[in-house]
């Protein structure tokens, strides 16, 4: 239980020590805090398992699936019995980026500045600066961030007066618990493929991609949904999430199924075929990536077992 601890203060500790913004305490929500050593012990004894965990079996070995989220609440980062029984029982932990490797991390932030040919129209900076209020951000932001992923993290943050703050996110947690149970930790992207992803290909993309952004924020709509994803994945309610689609309002237009082909179905394929390279060197492998890369026919479950694995769904005990 103590090494469990020390790893889930590890993984807090290393994504809280970031940029430290100023707030008004009477206005903004509170900052993600790691919690005490009482805190933390008395999180542990009551943890239950949440989000979606497969086993994934091939020429005698087992590794695991796990579908994680990128913002949580404060009691959703102590690991279940289920979930930390994998763990234990793997050789490598994969994530779909290591975010506790500091080479990681200066080359997203790296690649997440500003750039001189992507300056922010006029007509944006109004709106741009409201929504950084609004979200207690400081307003330089705007020169040090490119415009589109300023966007994506005022998206993110406006879940934080829902009590969701990605300083709780589950991918970083595992991170730490891994390094606290001595195991491996690699990454299954790089950097710079998410980033080619994530920012835009043209100036005028990057504004279309921060009007949809902002107009989404100021109707009140992204909030909601990025509760409704979370709340799920706390209950691991696997049907609802695989209906993602009906519900989600994202893929209504061309754009948008474009966007959404890009940031999934299209990086699925690379993702199954690196998780079966690892199985393949001998490795039981724990991989945990976001929890809608594991739904439908192109989600990773599938993957694996078009490549010859069993699969099978871990049901948490309630």
């Amino acid at each position: 239980m103590k090494s469990v601890l020390t790893t889930v203060l590890l993984a807090l500790c290393a994504l809280l020590s970031g940029p430290v913004f100023a707030q008004a305490p009477d206005t903004c929500p509170p900052a993600a805090q790691a919690p005490t050593p009482e805190q933390a012990q008395a999180g542990m004894k009551s943890a239950r398992d949440r989000g979606f965990l497969w086993r994934v079996r091939k020429d005698g070995r087992t590794s695991w699936l796990y579908g994680t989220v990128h913002i949580a609440r404060s009691d959703w980062v102590y690991p279940g019995p289920a979930m930390l029984d994998a763990v234990r029982a793997s050789d490598l932990v994969a994530l779909e980026l290591d975010v506790m490797d500091p080479d990681i991390t200066e080359r997203l932030r790296t690649g997440m500045a500003a750039r001189a040919d992507r300056p922010v129209p006029g007509a944006l900076l109004d709106r741009l600066r409201a929504q950084l209020k609004a979200a207690c951000l400081p307003e330089p932001l705007i020169g040090a961030m490119a415009p589109e992923m300023l966007a994506t993290t005022l998206m993110v943050m406006s879940a934080r007066r829902e009590g969701l703050d990605p300083g709780y996110a589950i991918d970083a947690v595992i991170a730490g618990l891994a390094r606290g149970l001595k195991k491996p930790v690699t990454s299954l992207e790089t950097p710079e493929l998410q980033l080619a992803l994530l920012l835009a290909r043209t100036p005028q993309e990057a504004q279309a991609l921060v009007e949809q952004v902002l107009a989404e924020l100021e109707n009140g709509r992204a909030s909601p949904m990025l509760v409704r994803i979370a709340q799920l994945w706390s209950d691991s309610r696997l049907a609802e999430l695989e209906r993602y689609e009906q519900w989600c309002h994202c893929v209504d237009t061309a754009e948008e199924r474009a966007m959404h082909k890009r940031l999934l179905d299209d990086r699925n394929p690379g993702l199954a075929e690196r998780i079966d390279r690892l199985h393949a060197d001998g490795k039981r492998v724990f991989a945990a990536v976001g929890a809608l890369h594991m739904i439908g026919p192109g989600g990773l479950p599938a993957l694996l077992a078009k490549r010859g694995y069993q699969v099978e769904r871990v049901d948490f005990a309630r």
